[in-house]
């Protein structure tokens, strides 16, 4: 039964942590107003009107509780009923010992579990400012996409001098174009994962030569300005694949091109010098997204750099 002795609690933002708070305060049988922008205004970086959608990567990180603190987390988070977790087990894809999603089915999922629920009103429509004191408890839940109003009104509330995000969005390849006589399957060490079967992504090999032609065209490539809401920080968890080449030739050998717990099968008895992988981004294994490539190259300029790497000459992108 309803908590008839608790008001509706206002949650501002359907992302990941509104849409896991919703859930945790109807599932107390507390009844929540659920205020989401989309779809009547979308953030520049969402596609869809779905809540808790996957922007960037759609990866969780590791799933190991025994051994990760990230895993540990997830672990805690099913304990706790969790329904980011449940979407996200009941839409993972493989992807070694880490937990990633069908990025399309887990929004859908959440979406739909929310709007069915009997305790939750979604209001569809921007928050402005600041909640008025009429709403009595409020979670603001917008994350880095708030809209410019509500977040001018959190840094003047809080005295902060400025709120910085920011993220890129990694390249997702249609998996029929990439030429698997040069890629392989094999996940990192062998190890299998939620869904998996060690054997997840698709590697696709360099040697010292190709790798730093493939550096040279990195740094020579034309950049996207960024865009006002952009203008923040790098943060060193999600540095464009250009920006960690910049810091060092060899950086981007000691980040997500690095070759180690990797065999090619084809020349077991040669150590490549760099690995491009490729994580599975839908159920029906027809998309794989480039793994740590996060990148502020243009368009036709990541099409092109992009197709140096073995594997990937032919590639046709579902999306830069």
């Amino acid at each position: 039964m309803t908590n008839q002795s608790h008001a509706p609690i206002h949650v501002v933002g359907a992302g990941l942590a509104g849409s896991e708070a919703a859930w945790q305060l109807v599932s107390r049988d507390i009844p929540v107003v659920l205020h989401e922008l989309r779809p009547h205004r979308g953030p520049e970086a969402h596609k869809t009107g779905g809540f808790a959608e996957l922007v960037c990567s759609n990866s969780f990180r590791s799933d190991d509780h025994e051994n990760n603190a990230v895993g540990l987390l997830h672990e805690e988070m099913r304990r706790a009923g969790s329904l980011i977790m449940a979407s996200a087990d009941t839409n993972k894809v493989p992807a070694g010992g880490a937990l990633a999603v069908d990025r399309e089915g887990f929004s859908e999922k959440i979406t739909a579990t929310l709007r069915a629920h009997p305790l939750v009103t979604v209001v569809e429509g921007e928050v402005d400012g600041l909640p008025p004191e009429d709403w009595g408890d409020v979670i603001v839940a917008t994350g880095p996409l708030t809209s410019p109003a509500l977040a001018e009104a959190i840094r003047a509330t809080t005295g902060t001098a400025s709120l910085a995000f920011f993220d890129a969005i990694a390249p997702i390849v249609h998996f029929d174009s990439i030429d698997m006589d040069k890629a392989w399957f094999q996940s990192r060490y062998d190890k299998p994962g939620p869904g998996g079967t060690g054997a997840d992504y698709i590697n696709c090999p360099l040697d010292r030569e190709q790798y730093e032609a493939f550096v040279d065209a990195l740094l020579a490539g034309d950049k996207t300005e960024f865009k006002d809401f952009e203008k923040t920080p790098y943060f060193d968890g999600c540095l464009p694949i250009e920006v960690m080449a910049e810091r060092g030739r060899e950086t981007l050998r000691h980040g997500p091109m690095k070759p180690v717990g990797l065999t090619n099968p084809r020349d077991p008895t040669v150590k490549s010098y760099a690995i491009v992988q490729l994580r599975q981004d839908n159920a029906l294994g027809t998309l794989y997204n480039m793994v740590g490539f996060q990148t502020k190259l243009k368009y036709g300029v990541q099409a092109d750099v992009f197709r140096m790497i073995p594997g990937l000459e032919k590639a046709e992108f579902a999306r830069l």
